[in-house]
């Protein structure tokens, strides 16, 4: 199935739901929860990937002084 018959289909399904009325609409609140859970998931890549590059360097003067970047959003 190429892209373009893929979107016609999708766009088929998401009219036919909006018209009956079971079409999903994010809430201000649902869609920033969604936005900070998508945010916390990218900079914790992030931060697994430093930490990554910084043990495959050791404890270079260098190494030592990015590994300060590593904290904890959550904190």
């Amino acid at each position: 199935m190429n892209a373009e018959l893929q979107r016609q289909i999708a766009r088929k399904g998401g009219l036919t739901a909006h018209r009956k009325g079971t079409a999903h609409h994010w809430t201000a609140e649902e869609a920033r929860a969604a936005g900070r859970k998508g945010g916390y998931v990218a900079s914790r890549r992030r931060r697994l990937a430093a930490a990554a590059v910084i043990d495959s360097i050791g404890s270079s003067p260098k190494s030592i002084a990015t590994s300060s970047t590593n904290c904890d959003p959550e904190a």
